[in-house]
């Protein structure tokens, strides 16, 4: 795959959002598994599973490295993340870094910032208001 340009990449807590910027993974059809792009190569696991449990639908969760807050392309894709629903991403910028801040994006118009989160530390985020 190739890397495209920087993009955003803030708040999030429901799924893996598309869009791939460098270090994101695209989001996986149903049942396959996730890609990845720029991966950092520590060995470390940056796949996340996002709950969404706003009570919003997400349509865009971005990411960026917490030290640069340079927003990477969004995770959750073209496939909007109900509310209960979840969805794994790869948070991977290829610095090796491991804490990010998210930002989710719903189709209300609201948005949340979270961070910072260690994404080599934990395998599940539940993102809620």
């Amino acid at each position: 795959m190739s890397k495209l340009p920087t993009v955003l990449i803030a708040g999030l807590m429901a799924a893996a959002v598309a869009i791939p910027a460098p270090g994101l993974a695209a989001p996986p059809a149903p049942g396959a598994a996730p890609a990845t792009l720029g991966q950092s190569r520590d060995g470390q696991n940056r796949r996340v599973r996002i709950h969404n449990q706003t009570g919003w639908t997400m349509v865009r969760l971005q990411a960026a490295d917490a030290r640069s807050r340079a927003w990477q392309g969004d995770v959750v894709g073209d496939q909007a993340l109900t509310t209960g629903a979840s969805r794994v991403a790869t948070i991977d910028d290829g610095s090796g870094a491991c804490t990010y801040v998210f930002r989710a994006e719903f189709s209300n118009g609201q948005a949340l910032e979270r961070g910072p989160i260690n994404v080599c530390e934990i395998a599940d985020y539940y993102l809620t208001r």
